[in-house]
């Protein structure tokens, strides 16, 4: 018999054969919107600029002067070159967007690392440490929340690590069904090398196209996946992490009780506790069974307390979102103020139908209306509103950036809270935020709302605000809305964020959510094992609370 866990071959790198990456907004550049769509798009939203910004040529930019320069050993991995430095910057929250396309790049690393060898990464920490210079790991830049950025001024200069060339799955065991990949694979990649032993991570967030396995697991990711294994968290077998006083390897345990787990203390951390390099990884077989419903709702609430009675009856469908009236008419599958309901259910080795049959039942029996069937809807991939709403979710980035381009508010924040608060806290955001909407802009603006993930305590609305903005100010403009956003929050007893990830933008929710005896326990973490506090300082904590 052969053994249970085989390596696999290594592929061609999936990272650095990508297409081209816009270097200041989602994606790759040739699905950006031209200036006439941006222009015809901006029209949409009264009081919007006339003309787009202009998207800057790297050449013309000022970066600012590189402090540090690597020792010889290290040089190869190294990069100070303009378009490496400026793409490396910031992720791609709107604040981001809107500084890079107005060529502010003062927060600009002073070289990109590129390890090829988790050898090289120890090497770079090691340096670092004793350079006095801090490392900020990249994954692969898609933070919205700041996650990325360097903002203090206490070291003598700033590497950004990226992890692109570990993007190999090292390991395959089909037994235990599992795998051992490294840290820097990005999701298309990491899926092309599991597809020919029939299995799937099975984790799909919207940024799966241009983030990693480490970036998932450092900011405790949500997938695409409404039900039951949402987070990345449930997926983790083991994890190996480098941090400058050693390397932190866990066993492969399907469950532990001994003591507080070794992988949930990095499992969120930021890479401000270490820098995780590889993990095994549940897998799952691939689905062949698949069929998907939508069901249209009059009354907002009556939809929210069908989700609930969905999230508890424990059929676990796999896509269980609820666009709210704003939301739905947004992604085109929305009509006359109705909240649409998108149902979908899979399996890897029975059909489903019966399944999606119970799930529409319990909708319609709080008041929800399905919408008709495809003939053959059993294993169809998705019915027609489900196809619209997901093909307008793939292409929101896109659509936020050419909004930016024209000055336009336009951001999201996604939260999560008990059945019992939900109604209050929708509400709330949409009457105390919309105040604040209309005196920051001057306008009603737009507030829209979809729960993206359900649980049987409780749902995670994630709301997106469009306004338009005064150029020149957009930035300060809308943190001022994100600020009052996150108030909302903490006074209704939901999380500062759900799936995005604490960053720098969420700070002070977050400084206000935890535990305080839990931070100083993070405080001394952090001290034991980043003494020299090199890496991504700011994240979660002061940079000085470290010392």
């Amino acid at each position: 018999m052969a053994d249970s866990t085989s390596p696999v071959t290594p592929p061609v790198s999936h990272s650095n054969s990508s297409r081209n990456r816009s270097w200041w907004g989602w994606g790759t550049a040739d699905k950006a919107l031209p200036d006439a769509e941006c222009t015809a798009l901006g029209g949409l939203v009264p009081g919007s600029a006339a003309t787009p910004l202009p998207v800057p040529d790297i050449s013309a930019l000022e970066l600012p002067k590189v402090r540090v320069e690597p020792p010889s050993a290290l040089a190869p991995l190294m990069s100070a070159a303009p378009r490496d430095r400026a793409s490396h910057t910031y992720g791609k929250a709107y604040r981001d967007v809107v500084r890079a396309l107005n060529g502010d790049l003062s927060a600009a690393p002073d070289q990109v690392a590129h390890p090829r060898t988790e050898q090289d990464v120890i090497d770079v920490l090691d340096w670092a440490a004793d350079a006095d210079v801090a490392v900020v790991p990249y994954g692969a830049g898609s933070s919205v929340v700041g996650g990325v950025e360097y903002r203090a001024d206490q070291h003598r200069g700033v590497v950004s690590l990226d992890l692109s060339n570990l993007d190999r799955v090292l390991e395959i065991d089909p037994v235990s069904r599992a795998a051992r990949i490294q840290a820097g694979a990005l999701g298309p990649g990491l899926e092309a090398q599991l597809r020919p032993h029939g299995l799937t991570l099975r984790h799909f967030p919207q940024s799966f196209e241009f983030s990693t396995l480490g970036g998932w697991l450092a900011t405790r990711a949500g997938g695409h996946y409404a039900t039951l294994y949402t987070h990345i968290d449930d997926l983790v077998e083991s994890l190996r992490v480098v941090t400058p006083v050693g390397v932190n390897e866990s066993l492969r345990l399907p469950g532990s009780g001994a003591g507080p787990s070794p992988d949930r203390m990095f499992l969120g951390s930021e890479g401000t506790l270490g820098v995780i390099t590889e993990a095994w990884m549940r897998l799952q077989d691939r689905p062949r069974h698949k069929a998907s419903a939508t069901v249209l709702f009059g009354d907002v609430h009556a939809a929210m307390n069908a989700l609930r009675a969905i999230a508890q009856s424990g059929l676990h469908p796999a896509n269980c979102r609820l666009l709210d009236p704003g939301e739905a008419a947004l992604a085109g599958v929305g009509r006359d103020g109705e909240s649409v309901l998108v149902l979908g259910v899979e399996s890897a080795h029975s059909l489903v139908g019966e399944r999606l049959a119970e799930l529409v039942t319990l909708a319609r029996d709080h008041g929800g209306s399905p919408a008709p069937a495809a003939p053959d809807a059993e294993d169809a991939t998705e019915d027609s509103a489900a196809g619209t709403w997901r093909s307008a979710f793939l292409r929101m980035p896109y659509l936020r950036d050419a909004l930016a381009r024209m000055s336009v508010i336009t951001e999201t924040f996604e939260t999560a809270c008990t059945w019992d608060r939900a109604p209050g806290l929708y509400e709330s955001v949409r009457r105390d935020l919309g105040d604040v909407v209309r005196e920051v802009t001057g306008t009603a603006g737009t507030i829209n709302c979809r729960f993206t993930h359900v649980y049987p305590d409780g749902p995670a609305p994630y709301f997106t605000v469009i306004a338009p903005g005064r150029r020149g100010e957009e930035v300060a403009m809308w943190d001022e809305i994100k600020t009052a956003a996150m108030q909302i929050l903490t006074d209704h007893g939901a999380t500062v964020t759900h799936h995005h990830a604490v960053g720098r933008d969420h700070r002070p929710g977050y400084d206000r959510q935890r535990p305080e005896p839990f931070a100083h326990a993070l405080r001394a973490v952090k001290q034991a094992l980043d003494p020299a506090g090199i890496l991504n300082p700011g994240v979660l904590f002061d940079p000085a609370a470290a010392g």
